[in-house]
């Protein structure tokens, strides 16, 4: 007998790890539409698209493609054929779907917020495996309205087009999570261990954001800096060796300071010589860190005079990072699991 139309597996909980995004490639083509969904989205350019639409298909898609392709080629895995962020964020859901392997009832997939695999499809797809309960968790350790609510607004979006709708929810921003401190810490341990120098300075760079976004209510500044707070006293770092300041500031606007590369050009002009650079606003190494951090700011610390530079990698898919989305995971789905 066929089943009922209505009828379906049901029962499973579905987790979707979501992250920023990358395009499928660093050819002009595929780099433009990346940029084409990620700046039109209102959550990151806050301004009519009256006025905003004609600069970005005026000039900025016209131009900023070939610039970023290049960027990309730059740290493009060429035998995988992608992004680190991608290979990260992948392996980053494979782990976490092995630490829940004896559990049947649950599924652990993984989705950009642009490019592929889009968050619409990935919900879809665990609908149709049986999750009738999801949680969705933006990979974002600090909450901005450009990133963390930018996911929830595409996910919730995604439900519009669904007859049959799995109930839905979203982890809040860990920045201050025991078990987010703890991993950072441990990776920062580990990793300046290897080093060859001791940095007389180390610097938490984030991912800026503008100033009035802040003004406008985004607690994202105040997240950054009690991150940094926490890992400082874990680390037992003294307040004169550590600082924090933000980087990637796009247009004319003021954005949050003090920004990355003036504070490494600065701190080498003060006579410092060995500097390390991280960051914990982002779970996974992506271009944002792998060429603007360890590339373009490290040749300027170096060219201002400084001696020694490292880049510390982010948490990627390191046992500390599995730990930490496992620790998030299982305790957003109390009740569910």
């Amino acid at each position: 007998m066929n089943p009922h139309p209505g009828q379906a597996t049901t029962g499973r909980v579905g987790v979707l790890l979501v992250n920023l995004g990358t395009p499928d490639g660093f050819d002009r083509r595929s780099v433009r539409r990346y940029l084409a969904e990620f700046l039109s989205d209102p959550r990151v350019i806050e301004l009519p698209k009256l006025f905003w639409y004609p600069i970005l298909y005026g000039v900025i898609l016209t131009v900023r493609p070939a610039r970023s392709g290049r960027l990309y080629a730059s740290i493009w895995d060429m035998e995988r054929n992608e992004s680190p962020l991608r290979t990260y964020t992948r392996n980053q859901a494979l782990q976490l779907g092995e630490r829940f392997a004896t559990d049947d009832s649950l599924r652990v997939d993984w989705a950009m917020r642009y490019g592929n695999p889009s968050i619409p499809e990935r919900l879809r797809a665990l609908r149709d495996e049986g999750c009738d309960r999801i949680l969705v968790v933006p990979l974002y350790p600090q909450y901005s309205a450009s990133t963390t609510a930018s996911v929830c607004d595409r996910s919730f979006q995604a439900l519009t087009s669904m007859r049959r709708v799995p109930a839905l929810r979203t982890a809040p921003a860990f920045y201050d999570d025991p078990a987010y401190i703890e991993a950072l810490a441990r990776s920062l341990e580990q990793h300046l261990a290897t080093l060859d120098f001791e940095p007389e300075k180390l610097l938490a760079s984030y991912h800026g954001v503008p100033a009035e976004f802040v003004e406008k209510g985004d607690p994202y500044q105040f997240q950054c800096l009690e991150t940094s707070r926490l890992l400082a006293k874990r680390m037992g770092w003294p307040e004169e060796r550590f600082i924090s300041c933000f980087q990637s500031r796009f247009g004319p606007k003021e954005w949050l300071q003090p920004y990355t590369d003036e504070t490494v050009r600065g701190l080498a002009a003060q006579g410092v010589k060995d500097i390390a650079v991280f960051n914990p606003g982002f779970v996974s190494d992506c271009l944002e860190t792998l060429e603007e951090i360890a590339g373009e700011v490290r040749d300027e610390f170096l060219e201002a005079g400084g001696r020694n530079f490292a880049h510390l990698p982010c948490l990627n898919d390191s046992p500390p990072c599995i730990d930490l989305l496992e620790n998030v995971v299982r305790r957003e789905l109390g009740g569910w699991l």
